[in-house]
């Protein structure tokens, strides 16, 4: 990870490079800056994980910083005075450091950059993971000698009887399939298909009525009626709910 200092005073600049030394070894110092205007420009055209911003600096405060340009660094602002905690907040920084330094402090602050970085970056892989994953357009199935081609979006569920797996069309014709109802979870877009329960797995399209049953459980009725009416169980009524609401 790599660390920018912005601080307009030698020995404030020397300390934070002791601290990081000292608990940070890792982390790469790359830029040391003393002013809004060179912050500005340094910013335009690099970028940097963690951020080190004095308040005071030899052209003016540091919050100007942000309205001249977008800073989507980890910021952690760092001062002699009590009085910009508001400023800091509404800056939207990570933390508010009082000068001297403390390492205790300090090392508190860096950590809940790097924790903070690292969420991000795996939310980032998750989201792009989920960009690039596809799923089944089609299902092929044997009818006899026959090998039938169904496109998912004309599928309206699935559900496992007595260990064997089927495919309901909207039209109302069942096939038998050879995968089972956990790698057909895997397979159908989770956006257009739901595990109502252990199974059944239904498409927005097939869902007939949603009514209330005993204990907190939601009826659900399928179309076309291949099946009976689906128990939702209580844990999973939230997850239903959300999934019709996206």
């Amino acid at each position: 990870m790599t660390v920018l200092i912005i601080e307009d005073e030698i020995p404030a600049q020397q300390q934070l490079l002791r601290l990081l030394s000292k608990h940070f070894p890792d982390l790469r110092v790359v830029g040391l800056l003393d002013s809004i205007t060179g912050a500005e420009a340094w910013l335009k055209v690099n970028s940097a994980d963690i951020i080190f911003m004095d308040v005071e600096l030899s052209d003016g405060e540091c919050f100007e910083i942000f309205k001249r340009v977008e800073v989507t660094s980890q910021v952690i602002i760092t001062t002699a005075y009590e009085d910009y905690a508001l400023p800091v907040f509404q800056a939207k920084c990570i933390d508010y450091l009082l000068k001297p330094i403390e390492d205790e402090a300090f090392e508190a602050s860096v950590h809940r950059c790097i924790d903070f970085c690292s969420h991000s970056l795996q939310h980032d892989t998750a989201v792009e993971h989920e960009k690039v994953k596809t799923y089944r357009q089609r299902f092929t199935t044997k009818v006899g000698n026959n090998i039938i081609v169904v496109e998912s979006i004309s599928i309206a569920y699935f559900y496992s009887e007595n260990k064997t797996t089927y495919l309901v069309t909207n039209d109302k014709k069942q096939y038998l399939m050879d995968l089972s109802l956990d790698a057909v979870e895997e397979q159908v877009d989770p956006h257009t298909f739901f595990k109502l329960s252990r199974g059944c797995i239904a498409s927005l399209q097939s869902i007939a009525n949603i009514s209330k049953h005993f204990n907190s459980r939601l009826k659900v009725t399928l179309r076309p009626d291949n099946i009976d009416p689906i128990l939702v169980s209580r844990a999973r009524v939230p997850q239903l709910m959300e999934w019709l609401e996206q």
